[in-house]
């Protein structure tokens, strides 16, 4: 087992996941906070420091597992930031922004990610960084895009199941969040099955679009 193969690729792999997640769930802590809720500042999640929102489990032995012995499945995740809906202005309303701030906040990194190597490429000073950091850029942006995709799956847990819920019957919502976990399992199951395969004909889409445009 090479060392400095495995360390390379974990700085290529896992470090753009590890800021990708971090930098999502701060998005749901900062737009709770702005809609009335400071339960994550309180519980010390409102930051970008990783520790503060990483799960052992989803941010590293998964990832780091699947980077080091090479396995297909790379996924993770992090631990979700705490909402008290009971806080909120409006809560049906506010619990929506606040689930597509996470989504929103990794399509966000992809666009910045891309004027930074839109700007490596064609100022010809800069275009000597383009060895050292473009392939690490040009992965951040496919991580944030598969974020961003994946957790727009309109299903509970994930935040395209709460953004769903601003258009469903409250009834039909509550059912559907007291199921989560056997669709938490259903997702799991997916995954592991390659199934989720198909989100990267949208991912690719997007990738391909920005990437386009430097």
């Amino acid at each position: 087992m090479d060392v400095m193969d495995i360390l390379s690729r974990i700085a290529l792999y896992f470090v753009p996941l590890l800021f990708a997640l971090c930098f999502h769930e701060y998005a749901h802590g900062l737009v709770a906070k702005w809609r009335g809720d400071n339960t994550a500042e309180q519980m010390g999640r409102l930051t970008l420091n990783p520790m503060a929102h990483a799960d052992p489990i989803g941010t590293f032995l998964l990832p780091l597992s699947a980077i080091i012995f090479s396995v297909p499945i790379f996924f993770g995740w992090a631990k979700p930031v705490p909402v008290n809906p009971r806080n909120l202005k409006n809560p049906r309303v506010d619990m929506f922004w606040v689930a597509l701030a996470g989504p929103l906040s990794n399509i966000l990194l992809a666009i910045v990610t891309t004027g930074i190597l839109f700007v490596l490429v064609r100022v010809p000073a800069l275009n000597e960084y383009m060895d050292g950091y473009g392939k690490l850029f040009t992965m951040f942006i496919m991580v944030n895009l598969y974020l961003a995709v994946f957790n727009m799956i309109p299903l509970h847990p994930l935040d395209g199941g709460k953004v769903l819920a601003r258009f469903l019957p409250a009834h039909i919502n509550y059912k559907l969040e007291q199921h989560e976990q056997i669709t938490s399992m259903v997702l799991l199951v997916l995954i592991i099955a390659g199934a989720l395969s198909i989100l990267r004909y949208p991912v690719n889409f997007m990738y391909e679009f920005l990437v386009g445009l430097i």
